[in-house]
Formats: structure tokens, sequence, C-alpha cells
């Protein structure tokens, strides 16, 4: 039997279905534009006719950026930020938020030490001190500037704290009936069941860490350790032809510098768009459903 809807859930779910059409053609339109941007050719860019669909189609612009030495390098110190921060962003995240879930009647100073991490994630001591912190720790130009100085984000830690707490407290009680500790209940119990919310705060992370390009600025002495989006920055902000090689001169009277710098932003982008759909699965996907039966 099929159920026939009423006037106004037909109006909701158009006035609902049209708003989230256009805003995934909000998302998707300027991706697309430059992806068509980047396989276009110098005469069609330059002459404004590329809009949604590469014309003249040409693979110059990408065969331009990865003749660039600098790009690669570039990108294997971001590869390697990533490979390092999200998984001491998650163990700190996670060691953290569990004892902070607890009740003030069981963690006495649960208050104290929450304020502690709220204060830190409200008021900093600014871009000068926390560079003077890095230069006299002796971290300047090296891959730990990029990662120690946001090694715990407060806000994750929330997210997750507050995740902890919803979860069924009788859970816990079994598992210390049958013996377990503190650290077991944590990795037996709370870490398998918060997957969907760990899963999140790592795309966060991840999305941070690739995205980041200011602490590459001020942290990285030398241009041959900035991370991907410094680079990227650095290059899009103004073009130095100067180092340029013969080879580089060639594909440049075949390329404009709307097409690199398109090339350039999508494959900077194509990691994360590549990264989502495996994580995806787990922002839809039941937590504690049938965990606790009544």
């Amino acid at each position: 039997m099929v159920e026939r809807l009423s006037f106004s859930r037909r109006l909701f779910l158009i006035v609902n279905y049209t708003a989230l059409i256009a805003t995934a053609l909000v998302c998707i339109l300027p991706l697309a534009h430059v992806l068509a941007l980047s396989f276009s050719s110098n005469a069609a860019a330059t002459s404004g006719y590329v809009k949604l669909w590469p014309v003249e189609f040409t693979l110059k612009s990408y065969e331009f950026v990865l003749s660039r030495p600098a790009f690669m390098k570039s990108l294997l110190v971001t590869l390697e930020r990533v490979a390092i921060g999200l998984p001491l962003n998650l163990l700190l995240t996670i060691l953290i938020a569990y004892p902070l879930s607890k009740e003030s009647s069981r963690f006495k100073l649960r208050t104290a030490y929450v304020w502690y991490f709220v204060f830190t994630m409200l008021f900093s001591g600014g871009l000068i001190p926390t560079y003077m912190t890095v230069n006299k720790a002796g971290l300047l130009d090296s891959i730990w500037a990029l990662v120690l100085p946001g090694a715990v984000p407060v806000f994750n830690v929330v997210l997750l704290l507050n995740f902890f707490r919803g979860l069924p407290k009788e859970l816990e009680e079994a598992a210390f009936i049958d013996g377990a500790g503190h650290f077991r209940t944590l990795w037996k119990i709370y870490f398998p069941l918060s997957l969907p919310a760990i899963a999140t705060i790592a795309l966060f992370t991840t999305v941070g860490h690739w995205n980041s390009w200011f602490d590459g600025l001020i942290y990285m002495n030398s241009p041959d350790h900035y991370p991907l989006q410094s680079y990227l920055q650095t290059v899009i902000a103004s073009r130095d032809m100067t180092l340029a090689s013969s080879t580089d001169l060639e594909l440049l009277a075949e390329v404009s510098d709307r097409t690199v710098k398109a090339a350039q932003i999508f494959m900077g982008a194509l990691p994360i768009l590549l990264v989502y759909p495996f994580l995806q699965r787990y922002f839809v996907k039941g937590i504690v459903l049938g965990s606790v039966k009544e």
C-alpha cells in the first residue's frame, strides 16, 4: 500500500531537496571549474572560454607542475606531517578525553583539568611567544615544528569527551566486573564503539594538517622544507619565473598562469577527496545499537 503524502509533507520535501541540491552545487561547481581550467589550453584559459568543461584538452599544466622538484618535496613533507601528526593527535585526544569523561565523584580534579584545557582553547600567548617557544625548543626548520605545537587539539577533546559520556555506563561496569582495568576498558570497549566519532575527528585532523600553510611559512627557514600548502601559497601569491629550467620554459609557452595554479590547487585537494569516501561510512553507521539489552 502506497502512503499518500500530505501537501505540507510534499512541500517540505521539495524545499528540503532544493536546498540540499543548491548547497551541493555551491560546493561542486567551483571545484569543477578549477578542474576544467587545469585541463584546458593556454589560449582557452586566457580568453575566459573555460566554464565547467575543459576547452582544448591538454595535460601540459600537470606536466609543468610535476616537473617542479619543489612541488614534490612539499608534497612529501605534507605526507610526513599527516603520517606523524594524525596518530599523535588521535592518541592524545583519546587518552585525555577518557578520564575527563568521568564524573567528578570518580575523578576529583576533573573540573579543574577541563577548565585548564578549555582556557587554552579560548586564550593563547600569541604568535611571538609561540614562535619563541618553538625556537627555544630547537624545533625550527624540522617536521616537529609542524606537529608538536598542535599535538593536543582541545576542540576534538571536547567532542570526544561528550561522546564518551553518552556511551552506556553498563558496558564499563560489566568490564570492571570481569576484571578489566581502565586501559583495557578504553581500548576494548570505548574505542570500538567510538569509531564513528574517531573517524570524524581523524578527518578533521587530516584536513587541518593538510590545509595548514601559515606555520610552514614562519617555522621553516628553507623553502625546501615547506609543506604543500605553504608552497602553493607562495606560488599562487607570486609566480617565481627565475626557478624555471629550460624544460619548464618550453612548457611555459603552452600553459598559462591560471591553468598551472588550477592544476596545483586540484592536486593539493585530491588526496582529501580520495580519503573522504572511506571515512563517510562511519558517519552514518549505528554506534551502540543493540549493545545494551533491557
